[in-house]
């Protein structure tokens, strides 16, 4: 149980700023939707922070164009990105962990976080990044279960039958050559 902590301890610990995406994709608030799917195209991303003046006021998703635009039957090159964006911009603190942002994503019910630092975003954390980071720290312990798994070898003499041997382990307090141990499993 205490190892279960400890990882979670360890995931959720790691520092936001390790995992975010830096210089992501903004957008004025004046802007037309056709614009802001072109940016979201260019940059491979699925959303775009909408700015007024250099604050960010909102984000702007596919999912927002899809429902708010594409289902309406609009032109995206006459609708504003202020006019679709999601409000209010849910925003995270530079120094805040992996598990902060992702007890905020929940809590709030978002996928994505713009980061922001003195005022001013400076990235984006979304729940694939998090995710990521929870994999590849699960690949880590599971290597480390094996390492710790693997048998160590001894030579010596086998309690059991009293042959040399370089492989023996210890089983129950008593060294066992491999012979012996095979035996031991059929029992």
């Amino acid at each position: 149980m205490s190892n279960t902590r400890d990882t979670m301890y360890v995931e959720t610990r790691v520092p936001l700023k390790e995992v975010m995406r830096v210089n992501p994709t903004t957008i004025e608030a004046e802007a037309t939707v056709a614009k802001a799917a072109a940016m979201m195209c260019r940059d491979e991303v699925g959303s775009c922070i909408v700015l007024s003046g250099n604050v960010p006021i909102g984000i702007v998703t596919e999912q927002d164009m899809n429902c708010k635009v594409v289902a309406q039957d609009l032109r995206p090159s006459e609708v504003r990105v202020k006019d679709i964006m999601s409000t209010p911009l849910i925003t995270i603190d530079a120094d805040m962990t992996v598990g902060e942002a992702a007890h905020m994503m929940i809590s709030h019910r978002v996928r994505r976080l713009p980061v922001v630092d003195n005022g001013k975003v400076t990235g984006i954390v979304t729940v694939r990044d998090l995710l990521g980071v929870a994999n590849e720290l699960n690949e880590i312990m599971s290597d480390l279960i094996v390492i710790n798994r693997e048998e160590s070898y001894t030579m010596g003499v086998c309690d059991r039958c009293g042959k040399m041997s370089d492989e023996l382990v210890s089983l129950d307090s008593i060294m066992l050559c491999k012979e012996c141990r095979e035996e031991e499993h059929l029992r």
